[in-house]
């Protein structure tokens, strides 16, 4: 999947500015606890995207992450990235002849302090972000607070995300346009057990603004959308095995039409100092109410009337069903290092949706993401 600007999410800023800690799903550590140490980690991702007979996006992004304890009672995390994207933009359903060249840099960047108390923690965060034609400003802030016995954590936060989009050189843009998204969140992490843990979070994201994508000519979308979603996550540890499985289910649904499920599952696997982590995870989700099916046997964008007050032919508001094979290794050298690789192949295809039928005529889209990470700890 890809932004609208033709980048893949994981290069992509997080347009919802509430970037909360019980997303984490922490341990059974107390919501105040400092931490207890500070560390800085390198990660260098390499991301590829393809259709049949056209390889399109690709991204080289290297990052750098901060994390320091001060004043005993505070926190600071930071972290920078850079993107270099190039290739083609997405094509029109399955015809080749349409994909344009393109080629973008992003710099981004977010910062966020945390005051720790006896029961409570407080954060604020701010992240920037920009590229040729895009700009994001981002502000948050979240409480968290722990009962006594620190099994129970309770989660809320909200979030303020600026965009503006500028027109380029093949843009359907004539001038500058912008959105504005509002995000709320609950999340409660209750500990049941010595080995298990379990978290439920439910946001909300109301946004206004420009939602077409500028640089198709086929894709007028409402200029609102509400977004609705519901996470849960259950972490086992079996210590037989020297193991832990991770599993989550993901509701979501908007008045773009769209309603999707997302079931998660990852092995985390202890074996001679190393941890190898396997994951897998499903996604179904139906189309917008406005996204266009392509005409059968056609090799062209499909002719839309200019009737209806809505319509788009981006695949990724189509109906359709992906899967996401991953692997990912760390291992740990001494007290101060950790090194980690991680790879996650995704492929969507509208047959493979369950629930209903998928969009018909639709070549299957194929992402290879590959990650390599420092982490030095002091």
């Amino acid at each position: 999947m890809t932004s609208s600007s033709g980048r893949p999410p994981s290069a992509a800023v997080a347009r919802g500015a509430v970037i909360a800690a019980a997303l984490s799903l922490p341990g059974v550590a107390p919501a105040q606890s400092v931490p207890e140490g500070a560390q800085i980690g390198f990660k260098y991702l390499h991301y590829q995207d393809s259709q049949p007979g056209l390889d399109r996006i690709t991204v080289e992004s290297p990052s750098l992450y901060l994390l320091a304890p001060f004043a005993q009672r505070w926190s600071l995390e930071a972290s920078l990235v850079v993107d270099s994207v190039s290739g083609a933009t997405p094509r029109w359903h399955s015809s080749i002849s349409s994909a344009t060249r393109m080629q973008d840099h992003r710099t981004a960047g977010d910062l966020r302090v945390t005051r720790y108390f006896r029961r409570a923690a407080v954060d604020v965060g701010f992240a920037y972000s920009t590229e040729d034609d895009y700009q994001s400003r981002a502000a948050s802030v979240n409480l968290r607070l722990s009962s006594d016995d620190n099994n129970t954590t309770i989660a809320v936060g909200t979030g303020l995300t600026d965009d503006t989009m500028n027109p380029n050189p093949g843009s359907v843009l004539a001038h500058e346009e912008s959105r504005r998204v509002n995000e709320f969140i609950v999340g409660l992490t209750q500990v049941l057990s010595a080995n298990d843990i379990v978290q439920a979070n439910l946001s909300h994201v109301r946004g206004r603004g420009y939602y077409s994508d500028p640089y198709k000519f086929l894709d007028h979308r409402p200029r609102a959308r509400n977004q609705n979603a519901l996470l849960l996550r259950w972490n086992r540890h079996i210590a037989a095995a020297g193991a832990s499985l991770r599993s989550s289910y993901r509701f979501y649904d908007d008045d773009f039409g769209i309603t999707a499920h997302t079931v998660g599952l990852e092995w985390a696997q202890s074996l001679r100092g190393i941890t190898l982590t396997p994951a897998l995870r499903y996604t179904t989700q139906s189309a917008a109410s406005f996204y266009v099916d392509p005409l059968p046997g056609s090799p062209v964008p499909p002719l839309v009337s200019a009737d209806p007050p809505y319509y788009s032919v981006d695949h990724r508001l189509s109906a359709f069903g992906a899967i996401t094979v991953g692997l990912k290794v760390a291992l740990p050298l001494g007290r101060s290092w950790l090194l980690d690789a991680k790879v996650d192949v995704y492929e969507q295809r509208g047959q493979w949706r369950i629930g209903g039928e998928g969009s018909p005529g639709l070549a299957p889209f194929r992402a290879q993401f590959y990650q390599l990470g420092a982490t030095y700890r002091f």
